[in-house]
């Protein structure tokens, strides 16, 4: 029978909460990783343009 292939998993709602949480978590440490190479190269680039002047 074709029909129960096109039920939805009673899974479905706990995977996608999952997914959720692992997508926030990436996105925390993403960010968190962008800021401390950001600050880091700030410094570098105003260091090279204070020994330009």
């Amino acid at each position: 029978m074709i029909l129960p292939h096109f039920l939805p998993d009673e899974d479905s709602g706990a995977a996608a909460i999952e997914y959720g949480l692992f997508a926030a978590l990436m996105s925390i440490v993403a960010i968190s990783i962008m800021s401390a190479i950001g600050s880091g190269l700030a410094l570098a680039f105003n260091e090279v343009a204070g020994n330009l002047m």
